[in-house]
């Protein structure tokens, strides 16, 4: 349900009323692009901090926040009027077709089919942590699908509580703030709705050019928002980040996880054994796509 999407606060005296109090409070807020209102001269080191205020408005406003900058694109800039958004219908219609899309029939890493032959084990079980872990895969017949070495390898890892130390020492960082990326300008968003789907028809990933690719990714997002309590905090074009409010169990949660993070962040170079260590570690996603 799209809910309440169209009770529109455009009031900007109104929002800035309600950043009182806040680390939000007396920024230059203007009209954005498409129905957006864009709040300006965010300090980029307090970037998460202006974003969970900015979230925690969303009852009141009714508009979902997302970090953006300018850094890349010169038309994110406030507009001396408001500029048209979506019509109610059309937004309707983006979130019912995203909800019907089945984003993982078409968001598969280029390297979900891959096979594993004999002499390429050492490789895919080695990993940042420099570990030679191919012993726990020994008896995994060969030549096997990657996945299927790999999940063997991530099960396996779990029962070994030492060795599974030493791997989230070295690949835990993927799920922490610390590795989000910093760009130089900074702006909040706030669209037109409150719905997470329908938030995605404004979002700029390069991983969705078109917009059928955006239904996709706004099905992904409500999907994680459902499961994860994953929230959208900022969209760089290449570059997603989220904070996630249940982080994945270890075993079959954090191992599905860890494939839709590949899927969705083909840049990642880390094995998917490997990022599935880290899903229950950390509260922070980031997802990479760039040309």
């Amino acid at each position: 349900m799209i809910g309440d999407t169209f009770t529109v606060r455009n009031d900007l005296d109104q929002i800035a009323a309600a950043f009182l109090g806040t680390p939000l409070a007396g920024l230059p807020i203007g009209h954005g692009p498409s129905g957006t209102v864009l709040v300006a001269d965010i300090d980029p080191e307090r970037l998460h901090e202006a974003w969970q205020a900015a979230e925690a408005l969303v009852p009141v406003l009714g508009r979902r926040p997302v970090m953006v900058t300018d850094d890349f694109d010169d038309t994110l800039r406030i507009r001396p009027e408001p500029e048209p958004g979506p019509s109610k219908s059309e937004l309707r219609a983006f979130a019912e077709a995203a909800e019907s899309s089945e984003p993982w029939l078409t968001y598969r890493h280029y390297s979900e089919d891959d096979e594993v032959d004999e002499g390429e084990v050492e490789y895919y079980a080695r990993g940042l942590a420099g570990a030679d872990l191919t012993a726990l895969v020994s008896d995994v017949a060969l030549p096997a699908p990657r996945q299927t070495l790999e999940r063997a390898l991530y099960d396996r890892l779990l029962a070994d509580a030492d060795l599974h130390a030493r791997v989230l020492g070295s690949v835990r960082f993927v799920t922490q703030t610390d590795y989000w990326y910093t760009p130089d300008g900074v702006l909040l968003m706030l669209v037109p709705t409150s719905d997470v789907r329908s938030s995605a028809y404004w979002v700029d990933f390069y991983g969705a050019p078109t917009r059928q690719c955006q239904r996709r990714l706004a099905e992904v997002l409500a999907q994680w928002r459902d499961r994860w309590d994953a929230r959208l905090v900022a969209s760089w074009g290449t570059m997603l980040q989220l904070q996630v409010g249940r982080c994945p169990a270890p075993g079959d949660e954090a191992w599905t996880a860890a494939g839709q993070i590949k899927a969705l962040a083909p840049n990642l170079d880390l094995s998917r054994w490997e990022v599935a260590v880290a899903m229950s570690a950390g509260d922070a996603w980031f997802v990479h796509n760039r040309p």
